[in-house]
């Protein structure tokens, strides 16, 4: 576990406009899918989740820290990224005692240094002690909504974000292990820039506070890529999750390279 003699604590502010949304498109066909196993997260906790970056601030170089996010941002000005994509095996998680512990795991655009964000992903929770699994998407500054598709650990996800050129984000999420895609075309967050694309592995908000990070060991982020190419090669800004002190790290991403990169748990708080 790293240690952090100072506190770093810059909070980003919250959006303040609302986003005039339009009705989701219709959902792809789901496939079929084997029995599950282990338990998913319902429509009611989703809606109390939330994804947008917080108490960013910098380190040094291309590396920045954060108390909720921890993987790579692709930054540059207004329009720079029309998409993003990564795949992952979906981690498991360890879960003791009856504490309630949450981590997901997205793409996005927009988000690193603004308001906005359109993503989809998963996510690995212990709820009251129990291990439960999921998928979402979200458009800021809306809680995610949840997908009814079985996940489980050990399933193959990839997951892409695509601007289509008229203020509409199509967010495509499928499980190759269980057979199923879920593709949804939604408007944008009010403001939405596209100057940004992450690959990320996060503590989300939970009813407006920062939850603590279920325990997933490690997620393995592949094929990242940033407008139909790596994201290595636009020299991404390394976001380390850290506790609100800044004395603890929370989770680390490895170095990134044309096939990915791996991030791992460090501390739940």
């Amino acid at each position: 576990m790293s240690q952090r003699t100072f506190v770093r604590a810059i909070a980003l502010s919250a959006a303040g406009a609302t986003a005039l949304f339009a009705a989701p498109a219709a959902f792809a066909a789901t496939g079929s899918a084997h029995t599950a196993s282990a338990r998913q997260i319902t429509a009611a906790i989703a809606r109390t989740e939330s994804h947008a970056l917080r108490g960013r601030s910098n380190i040094h170089g291309t590396t920045v820290e954060s108390t909720n996010w921890s993987g790579y941002a692709a930054t540059g000005s207004d329009g720079a990224y029309t998409s993003v994509s990564a795949s992952w095996t979906q981690p498991s998680v360890t879960c003791s005692g009856r504490g309630d512990y949450y981590s997901a795991y997205w793409v996005g655009l927009d988000g690193y240094s603004n308001s906005a964000l359109e993503q989809t992903g998963t996510e690995a929770d212990c709820i009251g002690g129990t291990a439960e699994y999921g998928a979402w998407w979200e458009v800021l500054p809306a809680a995610e909504t949840s997908y009814s598709n079985t996940v489980e650990p050990g399933d193959a996800m990839s997951a892409s974000v695509t601007y289509n050129g008229n203020g509409d984000f199509t967010m495509t999420l499928s499980d190759a292990t269980q057979n199923w895609t879920e593709s949804t075309t939604h408007a944008g967050s009010s403001g939405y820039e596209n100057s940004s694309a992450e690959v990320i592995a996060e503590a989300p908000e939970v009813n407006g506070s920062i939850a603590k990070l279920a325990d997933f060991g490690s997620v393995d982020f592949t094929a990242t890529d940033a407008n139909g190419a790596a994201m290595s090669g636009d020299s991404p800004t390394a976001i380390e999750m850290v506790n609100s002190r800044g004395t603890d790290v929370r989770a680390d991403p490895g170095a990134i390279s044309s096939s990915g990169f791996v991030d791992t748990w460090e501390h739940s708080n």
